[in-house]
């Protein structure tokens, strides 16, 4: 049997976590630059208000109702997920992290004496009790039925964020009530595809033949008509494949108009490109480097973009920043209103099987980044790194609503008054 536990609202709901005084209000979080709603609990969905919709437009209304507004606070997501995937995992001996907040868990021949549902509400009870974090689970003979479930137990039923799929009869129910667009890995091009054919139920694609389909989609769409049918077809690597690219890229917080800010912005995206580089035990051989203005704004339009190639692949924050800092040079136009930047490593090579040159003049240090790798992890990130990308930078993303980060930041501690 398989498990998928999944946050409600992950966002919403971890802005709650260290201020209860906010639980019962409507919660909406914005994206980066406070432009778009990325995450609402469901006080704000009953406002009407939609997901990925322009903040602007329902702010009056979001006033109206007193919701509380919030930038995106990455650090205490990242933090809460963590702890969410350590309680989670303790109730299974197999477990694959999905997303930040969603988890399968995989049982094998192994049954609770207490039986799946009550082994679901002691997951969804650890987590509330440990974290205060909602969430629903749902369980299955396979990943993408898990998947079926869990949509089950939050929009079926009783709606207690727990169901069960285990006899035919219940996976048969479900599926017969749920839209084929609701399936895991089936997007709304292949949704449409599959009406034009008859298919308009989750239950009529499970009853589908899967070779057809293979024929006329894809070997996904397949897998997933056999996982409907109760045949696991989804595996998971016990070791993740390394990313062929790397990127690093942002909007800037306002428009930039100076060269010294893009040369700050350029490097401090070498210097994360850098990081992911060496976590994954690659290196770089070409750089590419970019930065534009807003496309949608009646402001002159420009667009630049330069590469960079090593004499030897390096993952050294210095070798990339370096590279960054030259190219502000060129990629800079005076006049222009920029918009956005970004660096990315688009040739990668492994460290283990790197060609060397016996002759190349190595300037890189793997001790010395080995060293401000572990000062980074233990005392948090950006606590050391390159004074090129600017120690107080104006062209940050906007993040007016931004809540303390309780877990990362030493300044914003809770404060209790005794």
């Amino acid at each position: 049997m398989y498990a998928l536990v999944d946050a409600n609202s992950f966002y919403a709901s971890a802005e709650k976590v260290f201020d209860p005084a906010i639980r019962q209000r409507p919660v909406v979080v914005l994206t980066n630059n406070d432009g778009c709603i990325c995450a609402l609990c469901e006080n704000a969905k009953q406002l009407g208000v939609k997901k990925f919709g322009p903040y602007y437009k329902v702010k009056g209304l979001l006033a109206r109702h007193n919701a509380v507004i919030r930038s995106s606070n990455y650090e205490l997501y990242d933090y809460l997920s963590n702890k969410m995937m350590q309680v989670i995992g303790e109730y299974a001996p197999d477990q694959h992290v999905y997303s930040i907040d969603e988890c399968f868990l995989h049982f094998d021949t192994w049954q609770p004496e207490a039986g799946w549902k009550a082994h679901a509400a002691a997951i969804q009870q650890a987590v509330w009790q440990q974290l205060r974090l909602p969430v629903g689970v749902g369980i299955a003979a396979t990943p993408t039925l898990a998947k079926v479930a869990s949509f089950a137990g939050k929009r079926l039923g009783d709606q207690n964020g727990i169901a069960v799929l285990d006899s035919p009869q219940k996976v048969e129910e479900v599926l017969r009530a749920m839209h084929v667009q609701d399936v895991w890995g089936v997007g709304k091009r292949i949704a449409a595809r599959l009406e034009n054919q008859g298919i308009h139920s989750a239950w009529e694609l499970a009853n589908s033949c899967p070779k057809a389909l293979r024929k006329q989609f894809s070997v996904e769409l397949e897998r997933t008509v056999r996982e409907l049918n109760g045949v696991t077809c989804i595996q998971w690597d016990a070791e993740r494949a390394n990313k062929k690219q790397i990127y690093s890229t942002r909007a800037f917080g306002h428009p930039v108009t100076m060269q010294q800010a893009l040369r700050e912005s350029l490097c401090w995206h070498a210097e994360k490109v850098a990081e992911k580089l060496r976590r994954q035990g690659s290196k770089a051989s070409l750089l590419t480097l970019f930065t534009h203005a807003n496309p949608f704004a009646n402001t002159r339009q420009y667009h630049k973009a330069v590469q960079h190639r090593f004499a030897q692949p390096t993952n050294d924050t210095r070798a990339l920043v370096e590279a960054a800092s030259r190219a502000s040079v060129d990629l800079f136009k005076a006049g222009i209103l920029l918009h956005k930047c970004g660096v990315g490593a688009i040739e990668i090579v492994d460290t283990e099987q790197e060609q060397t040159d016996m002759f190349a003049q190595l300037t890189h240090n793997p001790k010395l980044m080995q060293c401000m790798d572990a000062i980074n992890t233990r005392y948090g990130s950006q606590t050391i790194g390159a004074a090129a990308k600017g120690i107080h930078p104006d062209w940050k993303m906007k993040r007016e609503y931004l809540s303390p980060q309780y877990t990362t930041n030493w300044q914003h501690l809770p404060k209790i008054a005794c």
